[in-house]
């Protein structure tokens, strides 16, 4: 379904060179790496926030980075669903309006029952501000998953969270990938979380490098 083939990129310095990953349906995969690495650049060039000096993206067979702006932000708004570190939520608006925004914008009907598997059903009249770190990270994952999008790319979705709680939304992320045959791209510093994905890669010294089951089990 995604499919990157010998991308690279760098900024000051060279952060990786001629990566080729693919993404299947019903998929999750890890990323990890330690601060400054470019696993996150990785997640915003499949994601179409950043082109990458070289290399190409696909999805489902079309070159991402030869659309036009109009044909990228219909797949970003209908297919990708993007879980970042910060929530980017809308300050004014009740948590509840937050996730209406992005099922108009999906043209997809609210499903109620995301609310209390992420449990923020009893806080979804609170406006954002009045809400805590952790419960505002749980209403931007619903906001994501509320789209019904086929690849999810997250970036630290549970940096917010307590470790029962991220365990209890990790759930919820895994189940939707399950249910709705999507697949979940994940960039995270916890190796207990990455282990818990299908694949797991990790990018040190411009190489991204898969982990085996051998190693992920010892």
């Amino acid at each position: 379904m995604l499919h990157c083939k010998n991308i690279s990129h760098k900024f000051e310095f060279p952060l990786f060179d001629d990566i080729s990953l693919d993404f299947a349906p019903s998929s999750t995969s890890a990323i990890t790496g330690t601060s400054g690495s470019g696993k996150s650049t990785i997640l915003h060039i499949l994601s179409t926030l950043l082109k990458p000096n070289g290399g190409e993206v696909f999805y489902k067979n079309r070159s991402l980075y030869t659309l036009s702006t109009d044909e990228l932000l219909k797949i970003r708004r209908y297919d990708f669903g993007i879980i970042f570190q910060q929530h980017y939520l809308f300050r004014g608006f009740s948590a509840l309006e937050n996730v209406e925004l992005a099922t108009i914008l999906s043209e997809k009907e609210l499903d109620r029952e995301l609310f209390d598997a992420l449990g923020i059903a009893h806080i979804l009249s609170q406006k954002v501000g009045r809400l805590s770190g952790g419960q505002q990270q749980r209403v931007s994952i619903a906001r994501v998953l509320s789209k019904r999008p086929k690849v999810i790319f997250a970036d630290e979705p549970t940096g917010n969270l307590d470790k029962n709680t991220a365990g209890e939304v990790m759930g919820v992320i895994f189940d939707y990938v399950k249910r709705h045959e999507a697949a979940l791209v994940l960039v995270t510093h916890d190796e207990t979380l990455a282990s818990s994905c299908q694949r797991r890669f990790h990018l040190s010294e411009q190489v991204l490098r898969e982990v085996s089951q051998e190693v992920r089990d010892a």
